[in-house]
């Protein structure tokens, strides 16, 4: 039997290496099989929408305002960016986005889309949500992780004033002892349901308490299994060297290092108050510095495998292309537990769904939850999207040869 399978592996991986080709994420049939004709329109237009600048930063405005005053906007919303880019309000909601993916060998990495809270009610409210998750999760097997905020269930100047070396008074230490136990809790639970939780990664100037929590229930939780994961932020340029450390340390104290790989998310705003306070910004100076990063850390992943899991949480292209050649390269199976894909839902269908098609552990990255409290994620990401120079322009011209090709 073990000859067998020997043998199987071995064929799949040279057939893997058929399949792998500079064009792979250009099969549009592929990539939007899940879509029908109008769906394929909607996409178009807010692609076409999204990519025009103006457009989106004074949208954001007036949308942040209408819901400000409460104007009945939400219906909008929903039908229009809400819908694109989210599973649902509600669980069951989400049912439906999850189950039409999972048609397609895709799963989901679940984000109580929330953001932005500051009163200890908000933050036993966020974790009441995401135990609710975790419990979903457990009883869904198309939910690959909960993705989580440290920040939606601590103050945001707390962490701010531990980073910069500020002593705390005994009501913030109480604070943080809380914060401490809620992040357990939710540790705990993950463990119990067997739901991972990814941790994501946040502004520079309050990531150090947040790293030195991570590591510690890192040590804890990820010995057996790996229930907890760190999200690294690569357009950060020391952001490699931490993630060489944490994967020497976790060899060292042996316990599994989980490793969600991004570029970033807060690019602009850590430029600006770099430049405002006047010191070194963390960001790397240009695109191919954060590009050979990503690539570099994509590589050191692969290579400590056996004692590292990862998430490649990547629109680009050739990032993705990198990491399953070094798969194959290295004779591992494509549904290798320790090796996951994710892009936004909404976005990266051609990475997505091909990647699926090979047998990877392919995934979307869905947030969910009510209208009103989402916008400001959603606000977010639009302006994300403007500054990440040509992908929403390679969205659009890709929904635009599928519509050509069905049209023929």
């Amino acid at each position: 039997m073990r000859l067998q399978h020997k043998i199987f592996i071995s064929h799949s991986i040279t057939n893997l290496y058929m399949k792998i080709s500079s064009d792979l994420f250009e099969n549009t049939e592929v990539a939007f099989q899940a879509k029908s004709n109008a769906e394929l329109q909607k996409a178009k237009w807010l692609f076409t929408m999204v990519g025009n600048n103006f457009l989106v930063n004074t949208g954001s405005s007036l949308a942040g305002l209408a819901l400000n005053l409460g104007l009945p906007v939400s219906p909008l919303f929903k039908y229009t960016v809400y819908n694109h880019f989210c599973g649902g309000e509600t669980f069951d909601e989400c049912k439906k986005t999850i189950s039409e993916l999972q048609k397609n060998n895709v799963g989901v990495l679940l984000n109580y889309g929330v953001e932005l809270k500051e009163t200890e009610e908000d933050f036993d409210k966020t974790i009441h949500r995401n135990l609710e998750a975790i419990e979903f999760g457990g009883g869904n097997k198309s939910v690959k992780a909960l993705c989580i905020k440290i920040t939606g269930f601590g103050r945001f100047g707390l962490f701010e004033k531990i980073q910069a070396g500020e002593a705390l008074n005994g009501t913030e230490k109480k604070e943080l002892e809380r914060i401490k136990k809620r992040l357990e809790k939710l540790c705990a639970a993950a463990e119990k349901h067997e739901v991972p939780l990814y941790v994501d990664a946040e502004e520079s100037w309050i990531q150090e308490p947040l790293d030195q929590m991570v590591e510690a229930m890192m040590s804890k939780y990820n010995r057996k299994q790996c229930i907890l994961f760190y999200t690294f932020q690569i357009y950060r340029w020391d952001r490699l060297d931490y993630l060489k450390k944490q994967v020497n340390r976790a060899k060292k104290e042996g316990y599994y290092l989980g490793a969600k790989l991004v570029r970033g998310a807060y690019m602009e705003k850590e430029r600006e108050r770099a430049a405002t306070l006047n010191y070194p910004s963390p960001i790397h100076q240009n695109k191919a510095a954060v590009d050979k990063d990503f690539d570099d850390a994509v590589r050191l992943c692969i290579e400590n495998i056996e004692q590292v899991y990862v998430c490649i949480a990547s629109q680009s292209e050739q990032s993705n292309l990198l990491a399953i050649q070094l798969v194959a390269r290295k004779k591992i199976e494509p549904g290798n537990s320790h090796i996951l894909f994710s892009q936004l839902y909404g976005m990266g269908d051609n990475i997505t769904f091909n990647l699926a098609k090979l047998g990877f552990n392919a995934t979307k990255y869905l947030p969910y939850g009510p209208v009103k409290e989402v916008v400001p994620y959603l606000i977010r990401r639009a302006q994300e999207n403007t500054s990440v120079s040509g992908q929403t322009g390679r969205e659009l011209s890709l929904i635009k040869r599928e519509i050509k090709r069905r049209n023929k």
